[in-house]
């Protein structure tokens, strides 16, 4: 499977439909494999469906390419809807959704680049890392004039780390403007709300002192979404940051804004109910799961 970055128009109802699917696989993955980071990863369906729905570049039969896009997930936690994006993009089959978090699966609790070394480009989980990994990958990527983008997520808790400001200093020194970052900000971390905890705010003025260009969208509005990131990859000289604000557990009114669900599994009658406010695509089947309460 192929697709070309940007090609032509963007279909937002079709994209609509694939992150309703996203966050439909997600539930069913969580609930089916016991535990998970749920939250999160429902605020990151609409972006995630805009980036493998259109933003991104790739060859799903030649993906070591030296110039494909690269997509890093520096707040792995959040997994669960990047496989089941990778699935319904062709990179894995569908029914390998059915393992996630089970013992010997590619599809482990944090992506691990040891089980997909050729779809996963670093291992992450430890937050702030995979940003730095980013900055490697953009600045070898930039040494010999690659025209690959490389398209980096992190959470907004996560941004409390050292780690990120240095990450951030890095790759406005190196005017790394084929990297591309999307900030899930839902102000909600494990602990509760992340301005009482490690206050972000101003965050846009802050990280345009750092060099960056800087958009700050809402993240579930995918033709501000696409737009967006269009954007970001024509800009020359600089590094560019997305700050999305997302709700978390997007799409499911009991989940929705409650930092309770930022690792809680779903029980039967909760991820039963879950699917019915999330509802159904007529565009993507579904993978198959056996489990009693669950459609």
């Amino acid at each position: 499977m192929k697709q070309t970055r940007f090609y032509g128009e963007p279909d937002h109802e079709r994209l609509a439909a694939l992150a309703l699917q996203l966050r439909r696989d997600t539930v069913r993955m969580i609930h089916h494999a016991g535990s998970g980071h749920i939250g999160g990863a429902l605020g990151l369906a609409d972006y995630m469906a805009a980036l493998y729905g259109y933003a991104l570049e790739y060859d799903t039969e030649q993906r070591d390419h030296p110039d494909r896009d690269r997509v890093i997930l520096s707040n792995g936690h959040t997994c669960a809807v990047w496989y089941a994006a990778l699935a319904r993009t062709g990179f894995i089959p569908l029914a390998e959704l059915n393992t996630f978090r089970k013992l010997g699966s590619r599809l482990q609790g944090h992506p691990a680049r040891k089980s997909m070394p050729d779809i996963i480009e670093t291992s992450t989980g430890p937050l702030g890392q995979g940003f730095s990994v980013a900055n490697g990958i953009a600045l070898s990527m930039k040494a010999r004039n690659s025209q690959g983008k490389v398209y980096c997520i992190l959470g907004d808790g996560e941004m409390q780390e050292g780690q990120v400001w240095e990450a951030l200093l890095t790759a406005a020194h190196y005017r790394l403007d084929h990297l591309i970052v999307f900030v899930n900000y839902n102000n909600l971390q494990i602990d509760g709300k992340v301005s009482e905890i490690m206050n972000l705010a101003p965050l846009a003025p802050r990280l345009e002192a750092f060099g960056w260009n800087v958009y700050e969208i809402d993240g579930h509005a995918l033709k501000a979404i696409t737009t967006t990131l269009k954007a970001a990859s024509n800009t020359r000289g600089t590094p560019s940051i997305i700050i999305g604000h997302t709700l978390m557990g997007k799409g499911v009114p009991f989940m929705e804004n409650d930092a309770i669900w930022h690792g809680t599994c779903p029980s039967d009658s909760q991820a039963a109910a879950a699917l019915e406010a999330i509802g159904t695509s007529e565009l993507y089947e579904d993978f198959s799961i056996e489990q009693e309460g669950v459609s």
